[in-house]
């Protein structure tokens, strides 16, 4: 009796149109993540991400191999770190035999937030992307972070006899990472150069401060995403980045928005 199984996937192909991207999505599995922090120490913490993994397919190959997808995931811990990004890629090239590989791994990362005044401490969530992309031998590590954040309007309050009106915004940073980059300092950026940042937990000192702070901190979704660019150009850790501020208006049933784009990405691979 033949116990031998016959590879389909290795069958050639005579269609001859190649497949751009073949593999799994969406398959949730626990990580450790590693962020560069001050004085170059290194914070980790273990989370869950939603993971995408792809490769190319040549045009005379019938199929690619789902299974070694999930086996690159299991054959080990899954550290994650903006520095050990093209690791991941050179597993999939190797183990897909690819020449083009796609990694991606969506998760919240959480950090402790201090209230202003009466100094109690609750744990603030940010949306995180890692996007690795390993395309004509040059791998590429794109970061994509949601940061909320406060505004206050500035036309509002120079209108209004009192207060003005404000809202909560979303800050989305697309940032071409160098492997030193630290996360969260880029998020304490943000909400530096934002009308006021955000708290898990707040006393009642610490919303009057707030209140205040962002009264006298009014700014425009213009001024927000000129601010934080004005701020990432300084960076050293960054080969590019996008910054976009979106504020979810208070006196409007819509939306007002802005974005800057400093992204140096060839056009291949915005499109990818």
């Amino acid at each position: 009796m033949n116990n031998t199984f016959e590879d389909i996937q290795n069958w050639p192909d005579n269609r001859n149109i190649s497949v751009d991207r073949v593999g799994i999505r969406g398959i949730k599995h626990p990580v450790r993540f590693e962020d560069w922090v001050e004085q170059g120490n290194i914070a980790s913490q273990h989370l869950t991400a939603t993971i995408d993994m792809m490769v190319n397919l040549p045009k005379d190959v019938k199929g690619t191999h789902m299974s070694r997808f999930v086996e690159i995931l299991n054959a080990q811990e899954v550290v994650l770190s903006i520095a050990n990004m093209p690791y991941w890629l050179d597993a999939m090239a190797t183990k897909l035999e690819a020449q083009h590989c796609f990694f991606k791994a969506n998760f919240d990362y959480f950090l402790t937030k201090t209230a202003p005044i009466s100094k109690v401490k609750s744990l603030m969530d940010y949306q995180v992307t890692l996007n690795g992309v390993l395309y004509e031998g040059v791998p590429q590590t794109i970061v994509t972070v949601v940061i909320p954040v406060t505004s206050l309007c500035p036309c509002s309050k120079k209108l209004s006899k009192y207060g003005a009106h404000n809202q909560r915004s979303h800050i989305t940073l697309t940032l071409e990472a160098r492997p030193n980059l630290s996360l969260q300092k880029i998020i304490q950026l943000v909400e530096s150069n934002a009308s006021c940042e955000l708290y898990g937990i707040v006393k009642r000192n610490d919303e009057k401060y707030i209140t205040e702070k962002a009264y006298e901190n009014p700014k425009f979704v213009e001024d927000m995403v000129r601010d934080v660019a004005h701020a990432l150009s300084k960076e050293d850790t960054l080969l590019g980045y996008k910054v976009a501020s979106e504020n979810f208006e208070s006196i409007h049933n819509h939306s007002a928005y802005a974005e800057i784009d400093c992204l140096t990405l060839p056009a291949m691979i915005r499109a990818l």
